[in-house]
């Protein structure tokens, strides 16, 4: 089968989606953005055919099979209906809407086009995570009982902070939970299992920003297994490039305690025996050990042979209640139950800062 893909956007992230498409071995054969200015470099650096300004053109005049589209949450929704609305399947940048209301509302009218509609969580696409996948499958740690990841990408400190590479983040009112944490809410619940209850307390670290740019969250999982993310976007870690891991894990079981460092090594120390490195596969091409290639690949598999397919847009809607309730434990100091948690009412958007009792 020969895909024809398309994609809609040209920002920061889009660089990275191109560079997938091409390591699937799919390279773009159109794209759309409503800047030909912004357009025109990433064509000529993938070899993009064709470019256009208007969406509903390039739909009609590509027919592609598959649109990527790679927009802010805040013009996500048209770029999406219009493709669905064709029976194209598609896939959307995370944040995923601009709140859970607009997420359900996509993800309901493409079950009503009988259309695959896909989110771009890559984060459990890094080689790192699937080898973690991998072994607990294998029953490497006998009884899996806890997680810890500590973010600290260092990019987020002092006037300037992000403003060379996404200087959006300065002015998001929910930063760190919406835009990073629910990358580890989605890897969490793929090690771990279902998120049962969560508990968090979040801080603004930096005040140019307008959102929260720290936080603790408590992961409370199935079999009375735990998850901690301890996270902060100022501080950095040990690594040649701290954006490449974003942070430091630990996976732990009754056989042991798998590492995971900033060079993306992973480390098994076995129960009372000496550490040592656990060799496998993590130097593919690309951000993020090549999770956008990996991710884009799966969804390739999953349309070419009915491969079961992750962050289908159904599942994905449970890490945005996941989100929401995070925001919650903090404005009211109180642990969460999931499955007891009422999310807010559409175009009511939660805040990180209100008052604690």
């Amino acid at each position: 089968m020969s895909e024809r893909i398309a994609v809609v956007g040209a920002g920061y992230w889009a660089q990275f989606q191109f560079e997938g498409w091409r390591d699937a071995g799919s390279p773009v054969v159109a794209m759309c953005n409503r800047s030909l200015a912004n357009a025109a470099p990433l064509a000529e650096r993938f070899g993009v055919p064709q470019v256009f300004t208007d969406l509903a053109q390039m739909l009609d005049t590509v027919r592609p099979t598959l649109v990527d589209v790679v927009l802010p949450p805040e013009v996500q929704a048209p770029a999406v209906r219009a493709a669905l609305e064709r029976g194209i399947p598609t896939i959307c940048q995370k944040p995923f809407g601009v709140d859970l209301a607009q997420a359900e509302a996509m993800t309901a009218f493409a079950e009503s086009k009988n259309t695959q509609l896909v989110v771009h969580e890559n984060f459990r696409f890094t080689p790192w995570f699937r080898e973690c996948r991998r072994l607990i499958d294998a029953g490497f740690f006998g009884r899996l009982h806890g997680i810890t990841f500590r973010l600290r990408p260092g990019d987020g400190q002092g006037p300037r902070a992000y403003l060379e590479r996404q200087p959006y983040f300065q002015s998001m009112p929910l930063f760190l939970v919406r835009e990073t944490a629910v990358h580890f809410i989605d890897t969490f619940r793929y090690l771990m299992g279902e998120v049962v209850a969560v508990t968090a307390r979040l801080r603004r670290l930096n005040p140019v920003i307008a959102g929260e740019d720290s936080g603790l969250i408590i992961f409370e999982f199935g079999d009375d297994r735990e998850g901690l993310f301890d996270g902060n976007r100022l501080n950095d870690h040990v690594a040649d490039n701290p954006r490449r891991t974003m942070g430091e894990m630990w996976l732990e079981g009754e056989r042991g305690v798998l590492r995971l460092d900033g060079e993306a090594r992973l480390w098994w120390k076995p129960h009372h025996g000496p550490e040592a490195e656990h060799i496998y596969p993590h130097d593919a091409p690309g951000v993020f050990g090549g999770a956008c290639t990996a991710l884009q690949a799966h969804v390739l598999a999953h349309l070419r042979q009915g491969a079961p397919l992750e962050n289908g847009a159904r599942d994905y809607l449970r890490n945005l209640v996941i989100q929401e309730a995070v925001y919650a434990s903090h404005a009211s100091g109180r642990r969460v139950v999931i499955d007891e948690f009422v999310p807010p009412s559409p175009g009511v958007q939660p805040e990180f800062a209100l008052p604690r009792p």
